[in-house]
């Protein structure tokens, strides 16, 4: 059977690619999408091993309010499967992942606000494809603009108001996420002002270019952690990717400053980051996935040069039909045992099954 390239992009996350339409009546649509991810971890690692199945629901609407003006939003939310049902863990893990509402004109653009992914994602996304171990280098949820994160007010606009097509710009503005007066934001997990802009071209041979770059202010808090100085964190990245006739390459290079954190004790002074993946789908539904991911801190206090992430991802992925899979992932951990950060450094091989609707 021959799969769509479009499944292969897909095999991460729950994707309106596989909405089912619940309701379309006088300009009104509403999908709804999700997936079941039963999956176990095996590793020397107790905290990355077993159980790791988890549900993800979500739904996407949109309202035409006129020819040219269209109200939309979407939500998303994961559960975790593998804890108990009242026991002191039931809630971990089970979190809103997106909300956010938006309206879009014409070719001017849209422009949305809420919890949403960040712009350096725009770069992160083209190397986030493996089927478990995507511990991207500098995309992390709630980590200023690198990943999902809340209140972003997001404007988007494709092909430079229709003029070139191809082209595609961002702007975003993020408002402070700070530790609230029961201090229950982590540090690391705050935020104060910030902007950032992305941009990318497509080519009409299968090929991209992207480039982002964010600024925020730190929290009082965060200039007061072990490791990290300065009050700005600011990231940058440029990336490309190609994607055509069953095959997939990207890479990107990033660097940050105070982004990168460090446990929960502190924030990389600088990382550097490189990010390489390469899958390929067979017309029969097999796909081999190969990637490598580094970040290396730079000017750690007490530490220096310090690697963060290094690791080879090896991939695969059978789709019965675009709808259920099976797959195999093994993270090849190449940090140091007795790395000084004490970061966990085993290999860990992930199995699961994925049905998505």
């Amino acid at each position: 059977m021959k799969i769509v390239m479009a499944t292969t992009f897909a095999a991460l996350m729950a994707s309106p690619l596989y909405a089912a339409e619940i309701y379309n009546n006088n300009s009104n649509k509403l999908d709804f999408y999700g997936s079941v991810q039963a999956r176990h971890y095996f590793s020397d690692n107790t905290g990355s091993d077993g159980d790791n199945s988890y549900i993800r629901l979500g739904f996407k609407g949109q309202t035409q309010i006129n020819d040219r003006l269209t109200g939309y939003g979407q939500w998303e939310y994961n559960v975790q499967t593998n804890h108990t049902e009242g026991g002191s863990d039931a809630l971990t893990g089970t979190k809103t992942r997106l909300g956010y509402a938006g309206l879009k004109y014409g070719n001017l653009g849209s422009l949305d606000y809420g919890r949403n992914w960040g712009i350096m994602y725009d770069v992160a996304s083209i190397t986030d494809i493996a089927a478990i171990f995507d511990d991207l280098t500098y995309s992390y949820s709630d980590s200023f603009m690198g990943g999902r994160s809340t209140g972003l007010l997001t404007y988007r606009n494709n092909n430079l108001f229709g003029l070139v097509p191809g082209l595609k710009f961002g702007l975003q503005y993020q408002g402070a996420n700070d530790q609230d007066s029961n201090n229950s934001r982590m540090a690391t997990k705050s935020n104060g002002d910030g902007y950032g802009f992305s941009t990318s071209y497509d080519f009409d041979w299968g090929g991209s270019i992207l480039g982002a770059y964010s600024n925020s202010k730190r929290t009082q808090a965060q200039q007061q952690l072990e490791y990290g100085r300065g009050d700005r964190a600011e990231n940058w990245a440029t990336g490309l990717k190609y994607n055509a006739h069953s095959i997939y390459l990207a890479s990107l290079y990033s660097e940050t400053r105070n982004t990168a954190p460090i446990g929960s004790i502190g924030l990389a002074n600088k990382a550097q980051n490189v990010e390489l993946v390469a899958q390929y789908l067979f017309d029969c539904g097999l796909q081999p996935e190969a990637g490598y991911f580094q970040s290396k801190g730079k000017d750690i206090e007490k530490y220096g040069n310090v690697d963060l992430i290094k690791y080879i991802d090896i991939g695969l992925t059978y789709y019965f039909n675009k709808n259920m899979s099976i797959y195999a992932d093994y993270k090849i951990n190449q940090l140091d045992d007795d790395n000084p950060l004490g970061i966990a450094a085993d290999d860990i091989l992930g199995l699961g099954m994925s049905y998505r609707f």
